[in-house]
This record gives structure tokens, sequence and C-alpha cells, in this order.
């Protein structure tokens, strides 16, 4: 019986993480998309502060943040750390898409060496499942789904060897006691 639950169990593991696995690089586009617009959005925010630069401070948004942060006035100096908020997210986000520009593999190392939780999460939460069917897509079906069948398997084999060791602990007689030879007359 326990043979066909692991046989069962092995092959549901293994066309899971293979389907979830080919799900991957849909998930990794999908979050492009939200870098992107992002990046966008930032962007067009800071046109309107820019244009102040460019008309007082030599174009120099720097320059204009300066401005700002040095002012007695409160809600001056708050903008002026709004601006560079701004900007800050701007350069941030110009980084995260270039480093999102190689291939598939490059970008899960990116994203799983550097996750932005907030950009996860929301990208997870209006996250569309999609099959990628081109060969790397393919390919990273196959080895995400075989790596995660090889762990199941291997999982299965040390919980097996755990039990085993356990219940054979069990049904054993105990040792037999040592007898002491006495001489015989």
């Amino acid at each position: 019986m326990a043979t066909l639950i692991r046989g069962l169990l092995d092959r549901v593991v293994l066309v899971a993480g293979t389907v979830a696995g080919g799900c991957v690089p849909g998930f990794i586009v999908q979050y492009r998309q939200r870098v992107g617009g992002r990046l966008d959005q930032v962007i067009q925010d800071l046109a309107p502060f820019r244009e102040i630069a460019e008309r007082f401070h030599g174009g120099s948004l720097e320059a204009l943040i300066r401005h700002h942060l040095i002012s007695p006035d409160p809600t001056f100096r708050a903008e002026g750390a709004a601006v560079q908020a701004m900007l800050d997210a701007q350069l941030r986000l110009q980084g995260m898409m270039e480093a999102l520009q190689g291939g598939v593999w490059h970008q899960l190392q990116y994203l799983v060496m550097h996750p932005d939780r907030d950009l996860l999460q929301a990208t997870w939460s209006a996250h569309v499942p999609v099959f990628a069917l081109d060969a790397q897509g393919i390919l990273m079906a196959l080895v995400i789904g075989v790596t995660l069948w090889l762990v199941f398997l291997l999982l299965w084999a040390g919980l097996g060897a755990l039990f085993s060791s356990l219940g054979s602990g069990r049904d054993s007689p105990p040792p037999p006691s040592p007898r002491r030879l006495e001489p015989r007359l």
C-alpha cells in the first residue's frame, strides 16, 4: 500500500512541480511589467520638478532638492525630502529594470537574490498564471519539476528509513542477556 501511495504522490509532485516551474517565467514577466509601470509613474511624477529645476537651477534636480532642504520652511524641507525620495525610487527602479533584462535564469537569480517584498506581493496578488512554451520556459519547468520530485523522493526515503528504524526497535526482542558459563562436572 505504501508503494502505491508513494507512486501516486511522486507523480503528482513531478507534474505539479513541472507546471509550477513553467509558470515562473510568466510571473517574472508580470513582475518586470510592474517594475516598469512604477518607473514610468515616478518619472511622470518628477517631470514638474525637472521643469522647475530647468528654469531655476540650471537643469539640476539635485540643486532644486538642496534648495528645498536648506529652507527654513518645514513644509518646503518636507517637499524636498519627498522629491529626493522620488529620485531615489527612480534610480532604484531603473537598476531593477536593467537587472531584469537578461535571460529568464538571470532574472530568476536576481529575484531570489534581491527580492523587493512590496513588488513581489503586489505582483503575486494580481498574478495570472501563464505557462511559458519557449525553450527557456520549458527547460525551467523541467528543472524545477524534477528538482522538486527529487526532493520529495529524498524526503520519502528519509522518512521511510526513520520509521523503519523506529519500528524495528519496537518489534525486535530485547537483546539476550549475557550468560555465565559454569563449568560442568
